[in-house]
């Protein structure tokens, strides 16, 4: 579905990735883990177009994706950015409608749509006439996926989804990314909160300073010492993983 191989980019003079190469095959759920500044949001704004890589390759469903981000989306490929990148002072409903509007024209297929992403989030067809400053962070993140949902895309690109959500709204919005995976969609989820994100992905990439270090399969993940250590709340005196999602992943 995507592959990515040997990506460079750089901020100015600051290289952000160095030789990143991954894939995200079709149907799975492929966690990208990492530290803050560890360069996962330069990767997914790359790949969805926002930003220029200096080197390397991005194919998708077998052809090149480097584009301009409306090209990248019209091919499939939709970002959930980082910082609910919604519109406030528009309604839910028209939030919503937004997501569609660059490149589908198919009437009754966006409103079946929206019926879809109504069911998947509830909450966004209770509260389609509000306003999307008067939801909650949950809301607001719920919101930001439906958004991206409506364009119907092959491949889903989630970048920090659980930021400032508390853990029980956090574990909902992954059970939902789950749902959608199941009904056939690729994902690539970039997160820090891994107890949470690893149990749900059939395989996972940890980048560090702009290089990947380490992959695996999810079980390979959930039993290394370097991923308990750093990610899932470190080891006990017994050796095993501290972290509750820790016991998931075998």
């Amino acid at each position: 579905m995507l592959e990515v191989a040997d990506l460079e980019v750089s901020y100015g003079a600051v290289k952000a990735v160095r030789g990143v190469s991954f894939r995200v095959a079709a149907e799975e759920i492929v966690l990208l883990m990492g530290p803050n500044g560890a360069g996962k949001s330069t990767i997914a704004m790359t790949v969805a177009g926002l930003l220029r890589p200096d080197a390397g390759t991005i194919r998708f469903r077998g052809e090149s994706l480097v584009g301009p981000a409306h090209h990248v989306l019209r091919r499939g490929v939709s970002l959930v950015a980082e910082g609910r990148r919604i519109f406030p002072l528009q309604t839910v409903e028209d939030n919503l409608l937004l997501g569609a509007f660059i490149h589908r024209h198919d009437r009754r297929g966006v409103v079946d749509t929206m019926t879809e992403v109504q069911e998947l989030f509830p909450v966004l067809g209770a509260k389609r006439r509000a306003l999307a400053s008067t939801l909650s962070g949950g809301e607001q993140q719920m919101l930001a996926v439906g958004q991206s949902l409506m364009a119907r895309p092959r491949l889903l690109i989630c970048d920090e989804p659980s930021l400032g959500l508390a853990p029980r709204l956090a574990q909902e919005l992954f059970t939902r990314l789950e749902r959608i995976n199941r009904e056939g969609m690729s994902v690539l989820l970039l997160e820090q909160r891994v107890s949470m994100a690893l149990p749900i992905a059939g395989r996972g990439y940890v980048i560090e300073t702009g290089r990947i270090v380490l992959e695996g399969t999810r079980s390979e993940l959930g039993r290394d010492r370097r991923v308990i250590e750093s990610y899932l709340g470190g080891v006990r005196e017994d050796g095993r993983a501290a972290s509750d999602g820790a016991a998931r992943l075998a």
